[in-house]
């Protein structure tokens, strides 16, 4: 839950009564100034961002400081940011003269603006948390306009670039020695002094060196500093001091970069600076985020927004998604649209179809199978009813079986002497191998497999896939018109901010769109 404001935030808020709203002769000029049809009067015409008050005053002291009206006002003044492309400092600067701004503000010409640097404190008060309300609040309003649907959603994520400079592994693994050092200078001045002298002797006489050799020295280094600072921790467990956590969260980090250095290491720490950030790819080999998406597939507004490392799990995240929509708005999502990524992800298509579950008709297209060898196929295989044994055409039967290496099925294996003598040989294999017999694999999902198959041969499907384009066309109108290929802060929860911000912009011109289009809205009000 987000704090309260403390005492040194006083001197950044604004004393009661200094945003004073428009009076008389300001609204003659904004009538003079604004047209009627500007899009911020659109806005205010159709949503209502006081709606999302009591959640932003939460975040406020009940005892210190103004609750009044100025977090809607820092609200407006972030969505302004996010819509025209504006930095902290440009919108506070835009806001002085832009008539436009003032009026969406609903602030006097007289009224002063808050200092840009409150910004920061904003977000850092209502952290991702919050802004998750005030865009559900949004959605929220999107479907009392009649809007939004249950019949279909589109599920697609898009990449996003860590904001920092990618440091090669040498200078990482420097970086967390010397940021280990740092936190235990406190505890052992010398014996860090000692060790920054080493490593400068280990940077001299390295310089010349191999990279695979300099990293291999600053490897062992750092090793041995671990080992050290481990037994230190271990003899001071249960110190409770903000000096003590910042040590141990150090020697963490730096146990991570040690095992991201194993040659077959995943997940690997790309920054000190931002330690969220990942290794992925997504079209491009790339270091940040995924930006993960629903979108209803009938007003194509954005239902629900996650953002996952860039080796993150985008088709399990399709569940959170779902889940997430469900659970705020209590409706009940009937089709989901997802890519061939999920085509192979039998446990994920087993939960979303499951009538107990999320129950939802699901839309992939089917995984492009290679054409099976010749020979006896798997289906003319009769497994037992426990499924401990397997039986050939030639009425041999093998209890020899192993889980597949991706634990979704299990492969029987009929021993080499058996098919050597099987009648059927020929019909079986083209030609028997030196040291074993027929392999038959199985798979624990192969129902929802041919599910998926068959739906792609439906006219629904090409329906449906045609309607799929509408979430490729928002998340490139996110990234490209609104920044959001790039990451303006750094670790997830923030990237995630900036995402629900950019994804309220989006959706908030669409539903100015169909509501304020005649055409649209004589629709709409028919419909409801």
């Amino acid at each position: 839950m987000p704090l309260a404001f403390a005492w040194e935030d006083l001197a950044m808020l604004p004393a009661p009564n200094s945003y004073p709203e428009p009076d008389e002769r300001d609204r003659e000029i904004f009538d003079a100034t604004v047209p009627r049809d500007h899009y911020l009067r659109r806005v205010l015409e159709v949503l209502d961002f006081a709606s999302c008050r009591d959640d932003l005053v939460s975040c406020y002291s009940d005892h210190l400081g103004r609750p009044a009206k100025e977090p809607v006002l820092l609200l407006k003044l972030e969505f302004l940011e996010y819509h025209y492309n504006l930095s902290d400092r440009q919108v506070v600067e835009q806001a002085q003269y832009n008539m436009a701004f003032r009026f969406f503000l609903d602030l006097s010409l007289k009224s002063p603006l808050p200092h840009h640097t409150l910004f920061t404190k904003f977000r850092e008060r209502l952290g991702s948390a919050k802004h998750q309300k005030v865009f559900d609040n949004f959605v929220a309003q999107a479907r009392a306009h009649g809007l939004v649907k249950d019949r279909l959603r589109l599920k697609d994520a898009t990449h996003v670039l860590a904001n920092i400079a990618i440091p090669s592994t040498v200078r990482l693994l420097a970086d967390t020695r010397r940021q280990l050092l740092e936190a235990l200078r406190r505890y052992a001045p010398e014996r860090v002094a000692l060790e920054e002298a080493q490593a400068a002797q280990i940077h001299a006489t390295t310089a010349d060196l191999s990279g695979e050799e300099r990293l291999l020295q600053r490897v062992t280094h750092l090793r041995s500093i671990v080992a050290w600072v481990e037994t230190l921790v271990y003899a001071g467990a249960g110190r409770d001091e903000p000096a003590w956590w910042t040590l141990t969260e150090a020697l963490q980090l730096a146990h991570k970069v040690l095992a991201d250095r194993e040659p077959k290491a995943e997940d690997r720490l790309v920054s000190l600076q931002d330690q969220d950030a990942r290794w992925g790819e997504h079209h491009v080999y790339y270091a940040g985020y995924l930006l993960d998406i629903a979108l209803d597939g009938d007003s194509s507004l954005i239902t629900a927004i996650n953002v996952l490392p860039a080796n993150g799990n985008e088709v399990e995240d399709a569940t959170t998604l779902i889940k997430h929509e469900e659970q705020v708005h209590g409706n009940d999502v009937q089709t989901l649209s997802i890519d061939a990524i999920a085509s192979r992800r039998g446990e994920s298509l087993r939960q979303w179809t499951d009538p107990a579950g999320l129950n939802l008709e699901v839309i992939v297209p089917p995984n492009v199978v290679a054409e099976a060898p010749d020979g006896f196929k798997v289906e003319q295989f009769t497994p037992s009813t426990t499924g401990e044994t397997m039986t050939c055409p030639a009425g041999q039967t093998s209890n020899r079986h192993i889980r597949n290496r991706h634990d979704t099925g299990w492969v029987f294996r009929f021993e080499r002497k058996l098919c050597a003598s099987c009648p059927l040989l020929d019909q079986c294999m083209k030609q028997l191998p030196r040291s074993k017999g027929r392999q038959v694999a199985t798979n624990d999902y192969e129902a929802e497999y041919a599910a998926t198959a068959a739906k792609a041969q439906t006219p629904r499907y090409r329906e449906i896939r045609r309607q799929h384009r509408q979430i490729e066309r928002k998340l490139g109108e996110m990234v490209r018109w609104h920044r959001g290929r790039r990451a303006r802060y750094r670790g997830r929860a923030k990237v995630l901010l900036q995402s629900l911000l950019t994804g309220l912009v989006v959706n908030v011109k669409r539903v100015v769109r169909l509501l304020t289009t005649p055409r649209v809205r004589a629709g709409v009000a028919a419909s409801g």
